[in-house]
């Protein structure tokens, strides 16, 4: 089932969510000399059962293992574990850079973005065996630049850092929510309020009360209007919000400025 919203924002985008559900089937297959056989579902019935199936063909019965708890260490090529990200981001984020930067709501610190396995040197010979390290990327809303740091995790030493303009990766959760939070407070943000509403009933005061996803905007030439020119050099984005459960809203012709705190309209 789905709703469609039509008022200040002109409509919600086609194509809103469609559940699809399935249906688990259940087969029970009576194997040979098994009827009555501890009917407990005992060991004993257990062993009766795989026997009885693997004489005549019949797989035997699937067992539930429980998977392998995470190691605090990964190896190799293994995604980095819960440990190592958090030990990796502590290293890299410095006391200059914690005491320096700024994250998306202004507060002291940078934006962390990604940690990620780094890819290893294929060229080197011992690449292979060359020691795990971690790319952990920020964005640093102080003077909107994108900061990597690629930690040993062999050593805690960071070994390399790099820090680019202009340079726009795709947002992080925590900018998804700010970029909301900023739209449902401004003015311009009374349409997706009153979709809102129309969809659920209720208002609108958080941007928990939606499923999100984000586009990054760069400003083109001639853009109008000229507050939209700094996109790009500015962490500018383009929200898809969704009624959690329920339709999409078009909210496409808003740009939220999150360098400068604003909310813009295209055009």
């Amino acid at each position: 089932m789905r709703k469609i919203v039509h008022r200040h924002l002109g409509k919600v985008v086609a194509g809103a969510a469609v559940a699809v559900a399935a249906t688990a089937v259940m087969v029970g297959i009576t194997l040979p000399g098994t009827a009555g056989a501890d009917e407990s579902g005992g060991a004993a019935g257990a062993r009766t059962a795989n026997q009885a199936a693997q004489a005549d063909g019949t797989p035997a019965p699937g067992v539930v293992q429980q998977a392998p708890a995470e190691g605090d260490r990964g190896k190799g090529l293994d995604p980095l574990t819960d440990d190592e990200t958090k030990r990796v981001e502590k290293i890299a984020l410095s006391p200059q850079l914690l005491n320096t930067g700024e994250n998306v709501r202004g507060a002291r610190g940078p934006q962390r973005l990604t940690v990620e396995l780094a890819e290893p040197d294929t060229d080197q010979p011992d690449s292979l065996t060359a020691p795990r390290r971690a790319d952990v990327t920020f964005y640093d809303y102080r003077d909107d630049s994108v900061v990597t740091k690629t930690v040993n995790l062999d050593t805690g030493k960071v070994e390399g850092t790099s820090t680019q303009h202009d340079v726009q990766p795709p947002l992080s959760i925590a900018e998804q929510t700010e970029a909301a939070r900023l739209l449902i407070a401004d003015p311009l943000g009374a349409g997706l309020r009153a979709d809102y509403k129309d969809a659920t009933g209720k208002q609108l005061t958080s941007p928990d009360q939606l499923t999100l996803t984000s586009m990054v905007f760069r400003a083109t030439p001639g853009i109008r209007p000229a507050a939209l020119g700094k996109c790009g050099e500015h962490r500018c984005t383009r929200l898809f919000p969704k009624v959690k459960n329920g339709a999409w809203i078009d909210a496409r012709d808003f740009v939220i400025d999150l360098s400068a705190r604003k909310v813009v309209k295209i055009g």
